[in-house]
This record gives C-alpha cells, structure tokens and sequence, in this order.
C-alpha cells in the first residue's frame, strides 16, 4: 500500500484540499465523527500538506513503538512556542533546554518531594472549600472553582507564590492563557488566503497576553531571587540544582515556570470538571467516593499516605481522563521509513493521534463511550493493555508532573465527597469545548454541606 490508499473526507476541492467539513470550534470532536465514517486511519491534505489522524488503540499501538515513532511538536503546540519556546512540551526533540531541564526537575516528583507538597495541597483545598461553601445552594461554575485550585496548588507547591485565587477575583494570568490557548489552537488551523488578514485582532490579542504571562512569571522567579529563601519546591531546584554545571539558563527557567503553570494548571482543572459532571449526574458513584473517603480518611485531616488507598477515587479520576482526555491527543512522527496499518509513512512524516478515539476503543468494551470507573478496579484492568490509556503522553517526554496531577486530583475529589452533596443544574446536558484542550462547557453545580456520615 502507498500513502495515497489513506481514505479521506469526501468532496475534495481541486487546489485547496479538504477544507469541507471542517468545524474550527470543536476539531477533535469533529475528527472523532469522521473515524466512524472513514475507518481508523484518515487523511486531510490542505494546500499540499498532509495531516494524518490515528483513532484505534490497534493503530496507536504501533504509533507508540519508540524505536519508529517519536514526539512531534505539532502546529498548535508550534503556536505556543512564542510563549513558551523550548519549554518541557514544546521543545523539538533536538533542542537541548528541555533534557537539562527535565534531569534538574525529576527530583522535584519523587516521593519525598510529593511528600513535601502534601500539605500545601491540603490547605488550599481547604480554602476551595471555604469558598464553595460561602455560595452554598447555588449552582457555580465548577471549572472556574477548580482552576482556582489547580493554580494555587501549582503556584504554592511548584514555586511558593500565591495568585490570591480565593480573593474574589479571577487573576488575569488565568484569562490571558485561556485566550493563549484558544488562539493556538485556531492559528493552527489553516484558513487558506484569508486567514492572516481574519486574525489580526486576535494576534494583537495574543501578544498582549504573551506579555502579561511572561511578566507575571518574572515576577514569580523575581520574588523568589529577592527574598533569597530556600525551599524543597520546583523554582528551587532550577535556581540552585544539586549538581555542579545543571545549572539553567534565566531564559530556560522562565519558559519552564510558565510551562508548569500552564500545563499544571489547565490539566488537572479540566479532569476535575469532567469528574464532578459524572459524579453529579451518578448519586451512586458519589456515595461510594464519600464511603471511600470516610473509611479511608476518617474525620481528621488527609495524610499522605492516605491518598494511594482512595483506590475507588482514583478510578474515577482514571475513567474521567478517559473519556475526556485534557489534551485531546498529541503528534508523533517517524524515526525511519515505517509502515501503520499497512500505509507507508517515510522518515519524517508525522500522524495525529486523537486519543479521544483510542481511549474509547472497543478493547474497552461495547460501552466504551460511557463512563464507568469499574473499567479500572483490579478485576476489571488485569492483563488490559498500557496502550490504551495515554492521557499523560508516551515515551520519555511523557508529562514529567503526572503523579502530581493524580495526587492533587484524588485528594480533592474525596474532600469534596466527605464535605458536600452535588447535584447537577437542571437539564444540563454536557457540552464540550475546545482550546488546546478539553474542558466541560457552562458546567454548573450545586454544593450543599453533606451531614458527616
């Protein structure tokens, strides 16, 4: 077979390719569409150049295979390269910063680290709380509340600075990397002839909200520098490394403090908004957290190793991240001239992976697309392939802050359990929206105080 038996979408128009049936709002949801028309491998070719999408865990497995395949940065991720340049996610796999810092980060997530930031999380969640339950009986808007968490888990944990998150206020660094995100992943893209001449507000935008980002971080690395304080967190290890010559560069720092508030951020509060929708809308799973938690955690405060025996939270968070990957999918290219599914790719050549396909593979069962957190009890994950869970990445530069993300996330979902009731806002039905991630759409829930068990 030769690249051009790829199937791809109908009515291809002479000269421009398929721009038919595109949906600039919702891409990856469109492209999940299109697997079940076209089969698990598909093509689009706009203006000569090709873009390869993989949506079966079959395929993808093949995809993930180290010695042929390796990470790619794609065009949204190249969008964010102006921000971030060769940060931990956006770094070209040739570029050097990213493995220099990746061996002075490592430390930072082992567990006498995690250990460290145990506590932190812990009192911030308790002020999640405490603002949660100031707007008692209403219904708020869950993914807002949640990135006011997972910022201030990131800031406090990662670097020791606070962006005041429960003062009333949204910090405008949350605003201008939403709109960051949502530009890369629109100028990404292609909108033949006119798309430079469309997007001239919104690039003025983005430099704007470049600028805000970069000096807020300034300013997070600048207070740290100027206090001289010490402290077993992320900012510390990359200002002082443990080994002579690691040091990093001011320019390399920066970019992976952004890169951590970025990522730290917008990972984990979307996850948690897809859990609190299911929780909501399944009383049944609600209760078995709060039983798992009260048995678990008791009426004291959460300990660390408290949060591995929430086993029945963790399937939740798993299945959450299943269903609705934060990051819809990411890009790998080829080592070597190769073949997926019997299609020839040469060296170079680079696929999509759209895990929101390969996460509901039928490998998971005919029920694949709906949400059941028994997928992972023991039981039901013995012998089931690593392949088709990958919400965290593959091969080396898979997310370096992946057990910190599944710490934060457990823990704050069983203190949500143990403290409120939820309950969904009438007739909502889940809708979801795209940036450069995933995230639920006007979710809004009710918190009401739950009577200790």
């Amino acid at each position: 077979m030769t690249k051009s038996t790829i199937p791809h979408p109908p009515r291809r128009v002479p000269l421009i390719g398929d721009v038919l049936g595109m949906n600039r709002e919702i891409p990856n949801q469109n492209t999940l569409v299109r697997f079940k028309e076209l089969g698990p491998i598909y093509r689009r070719t706009i203006l000569g150049t090709d873009l390869t999408f993989v949506g079966s865990a079959e395929l993808a497995a093949q995809v993930f295979d180290d010695s042929k395949w390796e990470k790619h940065v794609g065009r949204p991720l190249e969008q964010l390269r102006p921000l971030v340049e060769d940060g931990l996610f956006t770094a070209y796999n040739w570029e050097s910063n990213w493995s220099k810092a990746h061996e002075v980060l490592v430390p930072g997530f082992t567990k006498d680290a995690m250990v460290s930031y145990h506590g932190t999380m812990v009192e911030v969640i308790d002020e999640l709380c405490k603002d949660i339950e100031s707007r008692s009986g209403e219904f708020i808007p869950a993914v807002d509340e949640m990135g006011k968490l997972t910022l201030e888990v990131i800031g406090q944990c990662g670097f020791g600075y606070s962006f005041d998150s429960f003062g009333g206020s949204e910090h405008p660094f949350v605003t201008a990397m939403s709109r960051a995100l949502t530009y890369a992943q629109d100028s990404a893209i292609p909108l033949p002839f006119i798309g430079k001449w469309l997007r001239r507000k919104e690039e003025q935008q983005n430099e704007i909200d470049r600028r805000l980002l970069a000096e807020t971080v300034d300013e997070v690395i600048a207070t740290r520098q100027q206090s001289g304080e010490r402290r077993s967190d992320l900012l510390d290890r990359m200002l002082h490394p443990e080994a002579a010559g690691e040091g990093l560069d001011a320019k390399n720092i920066r970019n992976q403090v952004l890169t951590f508030l970025v990522a730290g951020h917008e990972t984990s509060v979307n996850a948690l908004g897809f859990a609190l929708h299911f929780i909501a809308q399944n009383p049944e799973i609600a209760a078995r957290m709060r039983a798992e938690a009260d048995a678990v955690i008791g009426t004291g405060t959460a300990q660390y190793e408290d949060v591995p025996r929430l086993r029945y939270t963790r399937q939740v968070v798993n299945e959450a991240l299943r269903l609705w990957p934060t990051a819809p999918g990411f890009f790998r290219a080829a080592k070597q001239d190769t073949e997926v599914g019997g299609h020839k790719f040469s060296a170079g050549e680079w696929v999509f992976v759209l895990l929101l396909a390969v996460q509901r593979d039928l490998a998971w069962g005919p029920d694949a697309d709906q949400f059941n957190p028994d997928r992972f009890s023991p039981e039901n994950n013995r012998g089931r392939s690593s392949e088709l869970f990958k919400p965290f990445g593959t091969g080396i530069r898979s997310c370096i802050g992946r057990q910190f993300a599944l710490h934060e996330m457990t823990l704050a979902l069983a203190t949500l359990l143990q403290r409120f009731d939820i309950a969904p806002e009438p007739g909502y039905t889940l809708e979801v929206e795209e940036t450069l991630t995933l995230r639920p759409k006007n979710l809004r829930l009710q918190f009401t105080p739950a009577e200790r068990r």
